[in-house]
């Protein structure tokens, strides 16, 4: 089967503005603090190629995709032509050396991402670029092709989207920290418990700075994300009339501040399959900045309830529907 090349032409009109703006911003920092640390924030080559399942698409797709072009490689075990295009994708990825990002899908168990893309026969090769999904090629194709395709992709990432990439570390441990980062990041008790009784205190802005300090040494601490998370939703909803932003919510379906603050509440009141719900259907019903900020504000929802929470896996998948 002939490779069906794709056309980047019409990219521009799907751009999540909001979200290249701050993936721009974000990569930017993470360089200068990697620069300033000595390769602090890269990751491993290992890093550049991951295995990718339905449960953590959003996560490892999606997300990532507003830092660096994201090829997604859909491939079975009994695929012969998957044997040879999906060694070469591998090793051109870790060439381009963090320009892009290799998501490897088994089809077999994954079947619902391979309906969502359409997908009709492997190997499929798609991209997604800022939270967008771009068709690459569907069968075999040289390395040539291949090249000049990941050359026209990081090109539209880095002039369109603002996506400046991964910095890659050969000495970096997979997972993205240097083993003298691994060695440095310890326990925290003094200031997650200054958190705490900043929360008990109702001093929301305390424990929200609190947090922040803990994650700004140690980026992978479970307890002060959750704990961040759940401090910023509290703040969030301090001082917002229950009756009016309900009401405006039931006026304005489509208003995406209106539906995110509605979210807020529900999930304060306990109702998170409502929350998720609520914002789920707003990002299938807007575009553009809106859409992006009510994807935004459903992954902060999922951080406080918990990602191996049954719920959150489920409107995981709901969200994945909604996007393609």
């Amino acid at each position: 089967m002939q490779p069906r090349n794709m056309s980047m032409s019409g990219v521009v009109d799907l751009a999540a503005v909001k979200a290249a703006q701050e993936a721009k911003a974000k990569a930017e920092q993470a360089r200068a603090e990697s620069a300033r640390q000595g390769g602090g924030g890269a990751v491993s080559p290992a890093d550049l190629v991951i295995d990718v399942d339905e449960a953590g698409f959003e996560r490892d797709v999606l997300q990532r995709s507003t830092e660096v072009p994201v090829v997604i490689d859909f491939w079975a075990e009994w695929c012969e032509p998957c044997k040879q295009l999906s060694p070469l994708l591998e090793r051109l990825t870790v060439e381009y050396n963090g320009r892009v990002l290799l998501a490897k899908i088994d089809v077999d168990a994954n079947q619902m991402l391979m309906q969502q893309f359409g997908i009709q026969g492997i190997p499929a090769v798609f991209a997604v670029v800022a939270g967008q999904a771009l068709p690459l090629f569907q069968g075999t194709a040289g390395e040539a092709q291949i090249r000049q395709t990941l050359d026209q992709l990081v090109q539209v990432g880095e002039q369109r989207f603002g996506l400046t990439g991964l910095t890659v570390d050969p000495d970096a441990v997979p997972g993205g920290a240097t083993p003298a980062q691994a060695e440095a990041a310890g326990p925290y008790d003094a200031l997650l418990e200054a958190a705490v009784r900043a929360l008990d205190s109702g001093d929301l802005a305390g424990a929200v700075q609190a947090y922040k300090n803990v994650l700004a040494d140690d980026p992978g601490n479970p307890e002060a994300a959750l704990g961040l998370a759940q401090a910023e939703l509290l703040q969030r909803v301090r001082g917002l009339d229950p009756q009016q932003v309900r009401k405006d919510a039931a006026d304005k379906p489509r208003d995406a501040a209106a539906q995110i603050a509605a979210a807020d509440l529900d999930l304060v009141g306990g109702h998170v399959e409502d929350a998720f719900g609520r914002l789920i259907e707003t990002v299938a019903r807007t575009a553009g900045d809106d859409r992006d900020a009510v994807r935004v504000r459903l992954l902060e929802l999922f951080e406080v309830v918990g990602a191996d929470d049954p719920r959150v896996v489920a409107a995981r998948r709901a969200l994945a529907r909604a996007l393609f």
